[in-house]
């Protein structure tokens, strides 16, 4: 089981402020744009805007760590003693995302591309 951290999730109550101030920190225009996500990707980093994060219990940025068996890693951290916050869940083309809290409080989140 690898894992690599690619991605970190910011949970934002507008969009349309946020999206400047993030284009202005990384200094790059959003590859993906819709209502529901913007995604910047900077040097390998994916940095996410979601504007639904906060109502899903996000109370700060997440880190999704990419996985190439998001089903098996997220069994090993349940057994592990992780919370489950999402259960696995395909946003689109076959990416799949999950997340947990550990004992602490500290969100996890996974993600498996489709061509993993």
């Amino acid at each position: 089981m690898t894992a690599g951290l690619k991605t970190i999730i910011y949970p934002v109550k507008d969009l349309a402020v946020a999206k400047p101030l993030f284009a202005a920190l990384l200094g790059v225009e959003p590859y993906a744009d819709e209502s529901y996500y913007v995604g910047f990707r900077d040097a390998g980093q994916d940095v996410g805007l979601d504007p639904n994060g906060h109502a899903r219990g996000m109370t700060g940025p997440v880190p999704y760590w990419h996985v190439t068996d998001l089903r098996e890693t997220l069994a090993a951290l349940l057994a592990a003693g992780a919370e489950l916050l999402q259960d696995t869940q395909d946003v689109g083309g076959g990416k799949l995302i999950a997340s947990v809290k550990d004992a602490d409080g500290n969100l996890i989140g996974l993600t498996q591309d489709p061509s993993a």
